[in-house]
């Protein structure tokens, strides 16, 4: 099978995003600072392990697919749908918000394409639904480090103790 421009247009889309989010992770990876910064730190390097590995994915079924893949720096920062990661130190809560953002940008371009390539290649469509699920999960338990508790802890009241 040889991929219509089409599809090669959208895995581009999607391995630009995926080179994008490993390289933002790697800036957070090495300017965060605060609280909880070795867990995130730590953090970090499994969700740039896993872009890199997507990226390397995609980029080789393209290949497979007869497309030809472009990981340059200046393809990437000019296609890429993630926002620009800021230069300098950042606060763990803030890098916590922008990876978020970035994981959720970068899922939001694979569902994007999605339909489009499930129509040619469902081969390749079963990769962006193994990205999206990771990622998916990376964005929750990252996020949940800025997230708010939406009940309290109470003690347990008389009536469910007495019976222990």
């Amino acid at each position: 099978m040889k991929a219509s421009p089409t599809l090669t247009n959208n895995m581009q889309a999607v391995l630009a995003d995926l080179i994008e989010l490993h390289m933002q992770g790697k800036q957070a990876h090495w300017n965060i600072v605060g609280t909880n910064f070795r867990d995130l730190h730590l953090q970090l390097d499994e969700i740039v392990d896993a872009a890199r590995a997507f990226a390397d994915d995609m980029a080789e079924r393209m290949r497979a697919l007869h497309a030809l893949p472009d990981g340059r720096s200046e393809t990437v920062a000019k296609s890429t749908s993630l926002a620009q990661f800021p230069q300098g130190l950042i606060n763990t809560k803030d890098a916590i918000d922008r990876i978020v953002a970035a994981l959720e940008a970068a899922v939001g371009t694979m569902r994007k394409v999605h339909d489009e390539v499930d129509e040619e290649d469902p081969t390749t469509a079963d990769l962006l639904h193994a990205f999206i699920e990771k990622l998916e999960q990376y964005a929750w338990m990252v996020g949940a480090e800025n997230m708010k508790a939406s009940a309290s802890v109470t003690q347990p009241d008389s009536k469910q103790t007495a019976g222990k």
